[in-house]
């Protein structure tokens, strides 16, 4: 099992930026595909941004040209560069690993956007 720790999540005014903060327990070459969720309240979890560990990108079409994931392997840790955020950004952000036998869910955190 894949241990998650996020951070960065906060309350911002709409067209702020924020960084969230993957943390996993184990090096991340080692996990097929890292994502950051987010789940609105009243509404399904969705799909935000992905990276595999290929090093291959995936965006929601609703933030693309906001938003920017990446890692940094030394520290197996994943982040999502969050730009001109909107209100309907606000949601707690999951981080999520995916390999071939399991997929593993960080505790999340908030996200905040005042307008």
């Amino acid at each position: 099992q894949v241990q998650l720790v996020e951070s960065g999540g906060g309350l911002v005014q709409a067209g702020g930026s924020l960084r969230l903060s993957c943390v996993a327990s184990q090096t991340i070459f080692s996990i097929n595909t890292m994502g950051w969720y987010r789940q609105a309240p009243g509404k399904q979890r969705e799909l935000v941004a992905t990276i595999t560990s290929g090093g291959s990108l995936n965006y929601a079409d609703s933030v693309k040209g906001r938003f920017t994931i990446s890692r940094d392997t030394t520290r197996n840790t994943v982040y999502l560069r969050m730009n001109n955020l909107k209100p309907e950004d606000t949601a707690v952000y999951y981080c999520n690993a995916a390999t071939t036998l399991r997929t593993d869910w960080g505790q999340g955190t908030q996200v905040t956007v005042s307008s």
